[in-house]
């Protein structure tokens, strides 16, 4: 989790407990699901806000990519916040990225601040995996009727002007709040929904162009 300002990765995998260091040098990750995970929201109080300069997140950014005994990994997944700013460009200038995934919702506001990360990564000679749109369409739980709250096929259109693969349109569903909320990925809380396939298809889709992954069943 690199948004170091607003380190949501504790809530979202129901993390409690906190990385202890044995040796007052590397921080441990902390397991759940299977999945190794390190966050600012594991670090500082829940509460406490981090008011940091540049340098000082260019710092942790690098002390979680250094310090933190990872072991082997099938791949070392990074979520960044919003924007072009010091932790993307820190990044890219310090390990080589496999690639980037644009993730916006459908609206021109969106559209416009993804177009500008996509441009940054090219820049600094990051492969653009695709685009991802979240919040796609709003899906009634009662009937299944769609509307296109945030426009329509925004995602689509600007991933045919830029020439990038579109990977998934994931829909704006009470499932996905729910699931957030609890701290269980949905697919691992109801690996027969609608939407677990969804995820399970995009996460397939990009280990398509990553080599040494595994398909997920």
């Amino acid at each position: 989790d690199a948004d170091i300002y607003g380190p949501s990765l504790p809530l979202l995998m129901n993390i409690k407990e906190r990385p202890l260091s044995p040796d007052k040098k590397t921080l441990p990750p902390i397991e759940k699901y299977g999945i190794k995970c390190m966050s600012m929201g594991l670090i500082g109080p829940e509460s406490q806000p981090t008011i940091w300069r540049g340098p000082m997140i260019s710092k942790a950014l690098l002390q979680f990519l250094q310090n933190v005994s990872w072991g082997d990994l099938d791949v070392l997944v990074i979520d960044l916040p919003p924007g072009t700013g010091d932790i993307q460009i820190t990044l890219a200038q310090q390990i080589p990225l496999s690639g980037a995934i644009i993730v916006t919702t459908p609206q021109d506001l969106s559209l416009l601040d993804a177009r500008k990360g996509l441009y940054m990564f090219q820049q600094l000679d990051v492969p653009i995996l695709g685009i991802v749109e979240n919040m796609s369409h709003f899906e009634c739980p009662n009937c299944g009727h769609e509307t296109h709250i945030f426009s329509n096929g925004g995602a689509e259109k600007e991933a045919k002007k830029l020439k990038v693969p579109l990977l998934s349109q994931i829909p704006l569903h009470l499932d996905v709040r729910k699931s957030g909320d609890l701290g269980v990925p949905l697919p691992q809380m109801e690996p027969e929904n609608a939407l677990s396939k969804v995820f399970r298809k995009l996460a397939n889709k990009i280990s398509d162009q990553l080599p040494n992954l595994k398909k997920l069943a």
